[in-house]
Parts: structure tokens; C-alpha cells; sequence
């Protein structure tokens, strides 16, 4: 089977990281409806990921046996096909390097059946990695490492630690004069990582890009690297990569009688040669721009991945940046790109620290949407409600290519709209629905809360509570709409269709989850008086600026208002406030 009690579980982990990436770029922006807007953005994504692959495990369930059977026919030619197969899986591995996809094609062959199987100690093992080290735990009944386990492995130590220094030393040598001693700099570095650590990024992103027929001459060296050490008989094992630390351990201190040793240096040392002369004569015959060979106004750097990544990224985001308008207006609000340096969200609260806090324009903000804007010395904190997750998502996006600037500081003029608020004490109230208490506490109107967006209303009306008891419960019957990441707040559905926030402490989402303890999840049904919070009020009382709680309606209907029925001591599950339907 797939799942990861089987011998085949990473392949289970490989289904499930690589479909949760798809989802998450899929579905990280979505926005629902008003009633089911918390759940928009990023927290969208475990949902739609739990519910797909509920079905691709019913799935898998038939197909995965043909599937397997594939994966075995895969290992059986290279196994089977000797020292052909070693250097099929070699030219395979390094090929995948641009794309990030090695990973998922060696893994299989060092840790599941793939791979082999051997009786070691007695023990059947699986894959050419777990081989090793059952043989290494069992070295004294072990005359010699088997080289059929090693195979996918310790040809590395040949390129890495002779091959690719070569490389670098050919592109130093060709670089130009002027250029010479920045490039020089930065392949020495990447060299002696490629040689300590085997990490071959640093290198191989500097040449496979801008010289794409040398990663071609990489792959066949690299490849062959692999069968020559098969042929060879050389068993050194590695952990990570094939770099002098793992050589030393588990090939130079086994000595050579087990491993093999000694071959590794003068066929590194051919390699050595291989890689410089070939590299020099390409670069210098093609004029590759290798580093060092820049344009003269073209910066001499090593490529990284990331570079990679965000280059696409820039092409791809180039058109949504341009037509993300709302971003663009947050950004000139909070003062400009450059005078951002932080961007986070709570439940319903974008959070931003700024450099320059006068530079912050509360006209702008308020113009995309936010029913209201809190200053806190460097901080801001701009209130959209439960879709602010989505807010957050596209205005990281809009950042990474957003100009470098600070925006010009000019409050703008044009009044706000004044609705025109109808008298409610002079409608007639047709249905009250009650909310009870979560705690035990001291109750008291919502215009008392030290929080100015939760006293001026601008996340929902209702009251606030100052618990007294550590057992936060549900307020009436329904049904747990979420409970945040940091357990400070949670979202409440009431089955009469009342929208809850409990939202415990002001500013708690700091805590970081510190002094809260969860006793239930988000879609769990509850009872009235059913726990569902435990606190640490003594701790909460000495981190957090308060422990007044709000207890939010946080998606009133125009014709519903709020009426507090209790303040002062209050029970947990007597009568706070009642939301009144008016005609």
C-alpha cells in the first residue's frame, strides 16, 4: 500500500506533499461568502486538502497496487541491468537537479524495495540507503559493503569532492581580468561547500542557466561517476550528500578493506582534470557567460534556486501586480514599500510595522475596504474582518514586485460617507435571541474594551467579559466555526444563525498559544456549558496588556441590534446581551 505504514511510505508522502503544493497555489487566495469568510485564504487549504484526499485514499486503495508494480518494474531494470542500470539512474538523478524533482526519483531507490533488499543480521532490508546502515550496525560479520546497495550513492564523493572544484577552477580561469578576483571569491566558497558539505547548488546554478550545454557535460560526468564507482566495487555511504565529511566517516574511518576507499581519490583526480579542461574549452570556444564573464554592466553573483523562483515569479506576477489595485492602495497607505518592514494578520486584523508611522494614511486605508485603522507607535492594525487572510496573501504577492519607494505623506481630503442610520429604539423588535456569558467574569459594555477597534465596533457589536474562571464554555448550542492557530479566539456559529467571536485578552494573538489550552476543533458540535477553552489566567495576566475579553456578533444584519442584559458579575451561561430583530 501507499500510506505510510507500508515499506512504500515515503511514496505516500511524495503523493500527499506534492498534491497539498498544488492545492495551496490553487486555492490560497479563494474568497467565500461573507458567512464563510474566515475560512478564505490560506485556512482554506487543509479543508479542501482533507476532503481530497479522503477520496485519493479511496482511490489509491485500486490503483495503487498497478502503480507498484510499475515502481518495481522501474528498480528491476536498473538493479537488473548491472553497471548500464547505475549509470541510467545517475544521468536520471542529476538531470532532475533544475527542477527540484531528484528528491522524489533517488529517495525510493535508498529507502523502499526499489532499491533492493538484502538480509543483513538476519533482518530483510529494503533500499540501498537502510543497507548501508544495517551492514555499518553489523560491520563485524561484514567483509566488504555491498556495492549493489551503495551504487546510488557513492559515486557522488567522485564529482563533488574532485569533479565540480574543477568546474570552478576552469570558469576563475576564464574570467575576465577585471572580473577575476569577485568571481574568484565566490567559487572558492562554492567550491568548498561542494567539497564539505556535497551541496552542488552554489556551483551548478551558476553555469546552468546562462550555459546550459555545460549542466549537460555535468549530468553524463555525474552519471558516469555513479557507474564507475559500481564497477569499481567502492562502498562509502552517506547521510545527506557526498561531500569530505561523510567520506571521512563512513568511507576513510571503515577503512579501506570495507569500502573501497582509496579508488575514490585517483579517479577524482581524472575527474578533476575532466571537468576543468572540458569547461575551459567550452567557455572559452562558445564564449559562455559563466561568472566572471558577465557584460560589464551586469553584476558577477552565484545563482541560487531561489533566484530561479523568484525570476518566474516576477513573469508571473508581473500582470496580477498590475491589477491588484487594492494591494497597490494598502502599500501607498501604510506609506510605501519601503516603509513596510512586516506584514502578519490575526483573525481579523492586518498587522503591520512600519518605519515611519507618520507616514500612514488612515483616508487610503479605509478606502479599501477596512471598517477602521489602530495605531500602536510603529504598528497599525487595519481592520478587514475574517477574508483578511486572502488581503494578506495578495499583499505579500504584491510586495515582491512592488517599486522600492516611500509614499508621498498627503492625508486625503474628500469627506466620508455618513450613512444615514434609521432609529432602531423607535422600530418594533419582533424576535430577541439571548447570548449567554462563555465564563464566569465581570461583564460590561463593548465601549469599554482597552482596545479601540473593539470598542468603536469596527470588528462586531456585543460586550465584553473579564474572566474570573479558567474554563472557557460555549455560549449556547452550535457549533465550533474555528478556533485560531494561537487558540486565543474562536469563531462560534449559535444554531439559531448567530455569527460568534470569543475572543479572549486583547492582543493575545503575541502569546503565541502560551496559556491557552484547546479542548475543542474547529467543525466540532457543542452543548451549552461544553468546555472549550482552558486558561492560564495567571500567566495570561502578566503577559498580555488585558485579559477583557470581547464576546462579538461580528455579521449583523442592518436590522438587528445589540442590548446588554447583564453588567457586573456574571455566571457562564447567564444572559449577556440579546441580538434584537427589528421591523
Amino acid at each position: 500500500m501507499w500510506y505510510s505504514d507500508s515499506p512504500n511510505g515515503c511514496f505516500g508522502g511524495i503523493i500527499v506533499g506534492l498534491g497539498v503544493a498544488a492545492l495551496h497555489n490553487r486555492f490560497y487566495k479563494i474568497q467565500l461568502p461573507n458567512a464563510l469568510s474566515f475560512f478564505g485564504g490560506t485556512r482554506f487549504v487543509p479543508i479542501i486538502s482533507t476532503v481530497v484526499y479522503m477520496f485519493v485514499g479511496i482511490l489509491l486503495y485500486f490503483i495503487w497496487p498497478v502503480v507498484q508494480n510499475g515502481i518495481y518494474a522501474l528498480g528491476g531494470l536498473v538493479t537488473g541491468s548491472g553497471y548500464i542500470g547505475t549509470l541510467i539512474f545517475g544521468l536520471i538523478k542529476r538531470s532532475l537537479i533544475p527542477f527540484g524533482l531528484h528528491h522524489v526519483f533517488y529517495m525510493p531507490f535508498w529507502q523502499t524495495a526499489v532499491g533492493g533488499t538484502m538480509e543483513v543480521a538476519g533482518q530483510l532490508v529494503q533500499g540501498g540507503q537502510n543497507i548501508f546502515f544495517a551492514q555499518l550496525a553489523d560491520s563485524a560479520n561484514v567483509a566488504h559493503f555491498s556495492a549493489d546497495a551503495t551504487r546510488y550513492f557513492s559515486g557522488e564523493f567522485i564529482f563533488m569532492i574532485f569533479g565540480l572544484p574543477g568546474a570552478a577552477l576552469a570558469m576563475y580561469r576564464c574570467a575576465k581580468p577585471e572580473k577575476k578576483k569577485a568571481a574568484g571569491g565566490l567559487l572558492l566558497s562554492a567550491a568548498l561547500a561542494c567539497m564539505a558539505t556535497g551541496i552542488t547548488e552554489p556551483i551548478e546554478f551558476s553555469f546552468l542557466f546562462v550555459a546550459p550545454m555545460l549542466f549537460v557535460v555535468q549530468v553524463i560526468l555525474a552519471g558516469s561517476a555513479y557507474m564507475i564507482a559500481h564497477i569499481l566495487n567502492i562502498a562509502v555511504g552517506l547521510t545527506f550528500s557526498g561531500g569530505l565529511l561523510d567520506f571521512f566517516l563512513f568511507g576513510i574511518l571503515q577503512g579501506n578493506e570495507k569500502t573501497s576507499w582509496l579508488l575514490v581519490i585517483p579517479v577524482g583526480i581524472i575527474y578533476f582534470f575532466l571537468y576543468y579542461f572540458i569547461f575551459k574549452i567550452l567557455i572559452l570556444k562558445f564564449d559562455l557567460k559563466t561568472p566572471g564573464r558577465e557584460d560589464s554592466d551586469t553584476e558577477t553573483k552565484l545563482y541560487t534556486r531561489a533566484d530561479v523562483n523568484a525570476r518566474k515569479e516576477n513573469q508571473n506576477n508581473k500582470e496580477a501586480t498590475s491589477n491588484d489595485s487594492i494591494s497597490e492602495a494598502i502599500t501607498r497607505g501604510l506609506g510605501g514599500k519601503k516603509n513596510i518592514s512586516d506584514v502578519d494578520c490575526c483573525a481579523t486584523r492586518l498587522r503591520c510595522t512600519v518605519k515611519d508611522a507618520s507616514l500612514i494614511n488612515d483616508s487610503v486605508l479605509k478606502a479599501t475596504g477596512a471598517s477602521g485603522v489602530v495605531h500602536k507607535g510603529n504598528g497599525v492594525q487595519v481592520i478587514y474582518g475574517p477574508n483578511v487572510t486572502v488581503i494578506k496573501s495578495n499583499l505579500e504577492d504584491y510586495l515582491v514586485t512592488a517599486s522600492d519607494t516611500i509614499a508621498e505623506t498627503k492625508e486625503t481630503s474628500a469627506p466620508e460617507k455618513v450613512e444615514e442610520k434609521k432609529d432602531k429604539k423607535s422600530e418594533k423588535v419582533v424576535k430577541s435571541i439571548i447570548i449567554s456569558s462563555p465564563v464566569d467574569g465581570i461583564a460590561a459594555d463593548l465601549s469599554t474594551a482597552p482596545d479601540e477597534a473593539f470598542a468603536q465596533k469596527m470588528m462586531g457589536d456585543g460586550a465584553v467579559v473579564t474572566p474570573q474562571d479558567a474554563i472557557v464554555r460555549a455560549p449556547e448550542d452550535g457549533e465550533v466555526a474555528f478556533v485560531f492557530d494561537t487558540k486565543h479566539a474562536i469563531g462560534f456559529m449559535t444554531d439559531s444563525g448567530v455569527s460568534l467571536l470569543i475572543h479572549i485578552g486583547i492582543d493575545t494573538v503575541k502569546l503565541n498559544g502560551e496559556g491557552f489550552e484547546a479542548l475543542v476543533e474547529s467543525g466540532q458540535k457543542v452543548k451549552k456549558g461544553d468546555p472549550m477553552l482552558k486558561l492560564n489566567l495567571e500567566y495570561l495576566k502578566e503577559h498580555a496588556p488585558s485579559i477583557v475579553s470581547p464576546i462579538l456578533c461580528t455579521e449583523l444584519e442592518d436590522n438587528q441590534q445589540i442590548r446588554l442584559l447583564k453588567e457586573g458579575t456574571i455566571r457562564a451561561g447567564e444572559a449577556l446581551f440579546a441580538v434584537d430583530i427589528c421591523e
